[in-house]
């Protein structure tokens, strides 16, 4: 009796709707019951599964594009070649120049191409949710981020000046620093990681709540509720319809912030003494 009511009880997402009334979206959805490995660590949801997915579907992208080679690309070569240039060109380099940016890439399109994709099933039937939503890749992918461009720093100046050249502000009274050296260091050390992983998550978490509240009251208004209220449903469609196209743009717009800001932070580390 109590796990009826449980499945009674349970959210909707996307593709689900209860067959007597209509239920708001939660953030029930993002914490769905294991499906593979039922306890600890390595306990697989639908969130992970659908992580796991869109990284392998990644990797065999390229893999599959580029596993021979032409010097006049065409077909899956040639879109790989372009995706790849659109991150070199105008992130990359835009940000590292020219030497840094090759440095560089590896981590930059990494961070980009794992992002979009993870994004994208937020919008692929019968995933529709992206695995960003919820705090786990956001907080891998900030601490990647956090790690290369402290990693750069202290590898060029050693630890001491890198943190000292990253936190003392050159040129102001004595007495300032009391209050910008850790107003600096907060900005530094912790809201750049913080920013880079709530960012991401806030915006593709939302994103989710009004897909599922939008085409679940268009499907509730035209199966459920009978009557003139199926009238509802119109707008209810067309509105559900262009937040898609919405969230299509804030898909690939939150990755390239993402490598985007990856790439200044690196920048910053690089110049640390420039401060």
């Amino acid at each position: 009796m109590m796990a009826a009511d449980r499945l009674r009880e349970r959210t909707l997402s996307v593709t689900t709707l209860a067959a007597d009334e209509f239920h708001a979206p939660s953030l029930d959805d993002f914490f769905p019951p294991s499906v593979l490995i039922h306890a600890g660590p390595f306990e697989l949801d639908r969130l992970m599964l659908i992580r796991l997915l869109m990284s392998v579907l990644v990797a065999a992208f390229f893999v599959i594009a580029m596993r021979s080679p032409r010097l006049v690309p065409r077909g899956m070569q040639n879109a790989a070649e372009l995706a790849l240039d659109f991150v070199r060109i105008n992130i990359a380099e835009e940000i590292l120049g020219k030497e840094q940016g090759k440095r560089f890439l590896p981590v930059v399109t990494t961070i980009f191409f794992i992002v979009v994709a993870s994004n994208l099933a937020s919008i692929i039937p019968f995933l529709n949710i992206s695995p960003n939503a919820r705090i786990g890749m956001p907080l891998v992918l900030a601490a990647l981020a956090y790690i290369v461009f402290n990693y750069v720093g202290i590898k060029k100046y050693g630890f001491f000046k890198y943190v000292k050249s990253s936190i003392v502000v050159p040129g102001v009274p004595l007495p300032l620093h009391f209050l910008l050296v850790p107003i600096e260091f907060i900005s530094t050390f912790i809201l750049r990681p913080f920013t880079l992983m709530v960012r991401l998550m806030a915006n593709m978490l939302a994103g989710h709540i009004l897909l599922v509240l939008f085409f679940s009251a268009t499907n509730y208004f035209f199966f459920v509720s009978g009557g003139f209220q199926a009238i509802f449903g119109v707008p209810s469609i067309i509105a559900g319809i262009a937040f898609t196209f919405f969230e299509l743009l804030v898909i690939f717009l939150q990755a390239y912030v993402f490598a985007l800001l990856t790439a200044v932070y690196i920048e910053l580390a690089l110049h640390a003494d420039e401060h």
